[in-house]
C-alpha cells in the first residue's frame, strides 16, 4: 500500500538553496551529492502542490489532470541536451503543467506554474499549437461565433492585468483575410496568457495554493476557449 501523501503546506527556503547551488554547480556529480535535498526539498513538496491545486482546479477545469508523477505534471530535471550547444545536465527551475483534454499532455490546453531564481511565471493555454490543431485554430479566429469568444476571452484577461502571448509570424497565412478584425491572432503558433512576477510570500506555505489558483481562475477564458475549439 502506497503512504499517503501529506497535506501541501508551501515550499521552504531549501528549495531556493538547492537551485541557487544546481546554478552554480551544474554537473551530475553535484546532482548526486544533493539528490537527497532535492527529493525533500523540490520534489515533494512540488508533488503536494500539484495534488492541493488540482483539487481547486477542478471548479474551474472539471476534467484537469493533476498527476504528481515526474512525466506527468511535473517536468522532468534532466534536459535534452542531444540537439543543444549547453550540456548543462539539468534545468535550473521548477515546472509544473496541469493539462484537460483528450489527447497527450503537450499537446492540451491547461495551466502552467514555472518557478526560476527568485521569480514565478504562471501561463493558461497552449504554448505552442500540435500540428492538427493549427488549422481549426485558424478556422475558429476568423469564425463569426468562435472569433467573438476569443475577442471577449483575451479582453477578459488582459483587462485583469495579464499578457497573452503566442504571437510567432510575420505574415498572416495564405488564404486569411489580414484586415479581419482578428487577424493580429493569425500570427500566433500558440495562445496563451501570463504573469510573472517576483516569488511572493504565500510561496513558503500552504497559502500558495490559493494564491496560484487565482491566477489559473483569471486566466480561465483562454484556456476554456482552446479547450472548446481542440475538442470539436
Amino acid at each position: 500500500m502506497e503512504e499517503a501523501m501529506a497535506e501541501f503546506s508551501g515550499f521552504t527556503k531549501e528549495f531556493t538553496a538547492f537551485f541557487d547551488g544546481l546554478k552554480k554547480n551544474n554537473s551530475k556529480t553535484w546532482f548526486d551529492a544533493h539528490r537527497q535535498a532535492y527529493e525533500r526539498d523540490v520534489k515533494a513538496p512540488a508533488a503536494e502542490f500539484v495534488t492541493a491545486l488540482g483539487k481547486q482546479l477542478k471548479n474551474i477545469a472539471p476534467n484537469i489532470q493533476a498527476i504528481p508523477k515526474v512525466n506527468k505534471s511535473l517536468f522532468r530535471l534532466n534536459r535534452d541536451v542531444r540537439f543543444s550547444p549547453d550540456k548543462s545536465p539539468y534545468k535550473t527551475n521548477l515546472g509544473i503543467l496541469f493539462w484537460e483534454g483528450h489527447r497527450k499532455r503537450m499537446e492540451c490546453t491547461g495551466f502552467y506554474f514555472h518557478v526560476e531564481g527568485r521569480n514565478l511565471m504562471m501561463a493558461a493555454g497552449m504554448h505552442m499549437f500540435p500540428k492538427h490543431l493549427v488549422e481549426p485554430y485558424r478556422g475558429a479566429v476568423v469564425d463569426k461565433s468562435l472569433g467573438s469568444q476569443l475577442a471577449r476571452a483575451v479582453k477578459a484577461v488582459t483587462g485583469k492585468g495579464y499578457e497573452v502571448g503566442g504571437a510567432h509570424y510575420r505574415r498572416i497565412p495564405r488564404g486569411y483575410d489580414p484586415e479581419h478584425k482578428n487577424a493580429a491572432f493569425l500570427l500566433h503558433n500558440g495562445l496563451y496568457a501570463f504573469v510573472e512576477e517576483p516569488l511572493p510570500d504565500a510561496f513558503f506555505s500552504a497559502d500558495l495554493v490559493d494564491h496560484a489558483y487565482k491566477h489559473c481562475r483569471n486566466m480561465a477564458p483562454v484556456h476554456r476557449w482552446l479547450l472548446e475549439i481542440s475538442q470539436r
